[in-house]
């Protein structure tokens, strides 16, 4: 099952994808989820209902999806947990020493937008890189989840680019400042369910494009630390609940590693691909700085 957050009458409304259709199931019958958590909290019930909407949805609620602005596939995580250095040739590209623990920080509701929204370059700088990546989205509560059963909480993947202001990555040890300005982090189109896709999403190809041009390439058999060891070493440390997203780590290709230094520029369109999730697209803007009255 496909899954979409996109913006109906102003407000946040959960679509699903029948074909190559948009399901509005706001109008596709009652008692249906309204959200993407109360979909993911719903189970296997909601999920039932939601496939019976699907096949029965009226004229009414179908919509077109090049129609339909898009939300972030979640719209306000409760957290979004990132995993820094999980490509080996990333880790070599970037000067770093692979780690034997994985690398975590967190990103803030505020960064994120969706599919075909612009990614903003911010006015204080012009260093916007890419980061093409996977999004694990939480399913159920873990804590203290060994390995074997930590893919049981997950509830489906998406795309994620992971826009990284570079400069104000680097002015400090942590990375907390140029992963979070506003309007970076694009994360959609859509949620995959995990029951569609290999387990932990493995062996899927991921690809970056900036401008047509392809600027990262690897699969995702190449993480150094999976899907499920992620859910298990974070659970064992912060509890992670449904609708938590995992951002798991950018392959090498990235602008600031190139020589010369390829960053993204106003007008720019940017795209993520994953082999069996959805493709990400992005046009790049320049932020529009408001200064405060006198």
């Amino acid at each position: 099952m496909r899954l979409a957050t996109i913006l109906r009458g102003g407000k946040p409304t959960l679509a699903a994808y029948r074909g190559t259709d948009l399901i509005d199931l706001a109008k596709a019958g009652s008692g249906l989820p309204e959200t993407m958590i109360a979909f993911i909290e719903g189970g296997t019930e909601a999920r039932s209902a939601v496939a019976r909407a699907i096949d029965a949805a009226p004229a009414a609620a179908v919509l077109a999806p090049e129609a339909v602005t898009f939300l972030p596939v979640v719209p306000r995580p409760g957290k979004i947990i990132c995993v820094g250095l999980n490509y080996a040739d990333h880790s070599a590209e970037s000067g770093f020493k692979q780690p034997d623990y994985p690398t975590l920080f967190g990103r803030f509701a505020t960064s994120l937008i969706g599919h075909k929204a612009p990614l903003i370059r911010p006015s204080l700088s012009d260093q916007l890189d890419y980061e093409g990546e996977i999004a694990a989205v939480i399913g159920q509560r873990a804590k203290h989840v060994p390995k074997a059963s930590a893919l049981d909480h997950v509830a489906g993947y998406a795309v994620f680019n992971e826009g990284s202001v570079r400069d104000y990555q680097f002015k400090a040890p942590q990375w907390t400042v140029g992963k979070n300005f506003d309007g970076t982090g694009a994360f959609g189109p859509a949620l995959v369910t995990s029951d569609e896709l290999p387990p932990g999403a493995r062996g899927l190809r991921i690809a970056t494009r900036l401008n047509g041009e392809t600027v990262q390439s690897a699969s995702t058999d190449d993480m150094v630390f999976d899907v499920a060891t992620l859910v298990s070493i974070i659970s064992e440390a912060i509890t992670l609940e449904p609708g938590d997203v995992i951002v798991t780590g950018t392959p090498a290709g990235v602008g600031v590693a190139r020589k010369p230094q390829l960053f993204m520029k106003p007008g720019d369109v940017c795209e993520v691909e994953v082999e069996g999730i959805g493709l990400l697209v992005n046009p790049v803007a320049q932020e529009v700085a408001r200064r405060a009255a006198a």
